[in-house]
């Protein structure tokens, strides 16, 4: 089945797809904040699943460890990171191994898209799955990693003790050189390694 997978942020279809992950996400719509890119999957002409990527959390702890990078590296680099949001097969598409095979896709047009859409790449992506719905099999079967776990907190708690779920914490690099690339300091540094990168 060909798929055909269009980027319809500031497009005429974003209403479309804010209206299906409304309708069908158990999570519902909600506009993301800051940078963002936004998919409808087809089949035929026909919509069957959504895929939303947003600029990515500033503090999380199993991610800032599986990078290695500094807080001065996380606050120059961390828009080179895109969250995965939502994720939607529509309820009546029943195809196997669609969701992985749509992951695979993306891995390999988001960065593109988004040095068009923001004027700079992206070299990590990382989403967050709640282990008591899901066990995240079609982010492994793409290649995806398990880095850690939330603490189950969110970011303005005051407490120090979990109020919401915690989830797994899933990151796909996008680049062999990733964590150098996040950790550069320089402009300079990041351009170099692009140029010649690590063997």
């Amino acid at each position: 089945m060909p798929l055909e997978i269009e980027q319809v942020r500031r497009g005429d279809e974003e209403p479309l797809f804010n209206s299906l992950m409304e309708q069908y996400h158990y999570l519902g719509y909600e506009q993301p904040v800051g940078e963002q890119l936004k998919y409808l999957v087809k089949a035929r002409g026909q919509a069957i699943a959504c895929v939303a990527w947003s600029s990515a959390p500033r503090h999380l702890g199993a991610r800032d460890r599986f990078i290695g990078w500094n807080k001065e590296a996380r606050r120059r680099n961390i828009h080179l990171i895109a969250y995965n949001t939502r994720f939607l097969i529509l309820p009546w598409v029943q195809v196997p191994h669609l969701a992985s095979h749509i992951l695979g896709r993306m891995a390999a047009m988001l960065s593109a898209d988004w040095q068009r859409m923001y004027a700079h790449p992206i070299h990590l992506v990382e989403t967050f799955v709640d282990p008591s719905r899901f066990q995240g099999t079609c982010y492994r079967a793409a290649n995806w990693i398990v880095v850690g776990s939330t603490t189950g907190r969110g970011k303005d708690d005051q407490t120090h003790r979990p109020n919401r779920p915690v989830k797994q914490v899933l990151a796909l690099p996008l680049k062999r050189q990733f964590r150098r690339l996040l950790s550069a300091l320089s402009t300079v540094e990041a351009q170099d390694l692009k140029v010649h990168p690590p063997n």
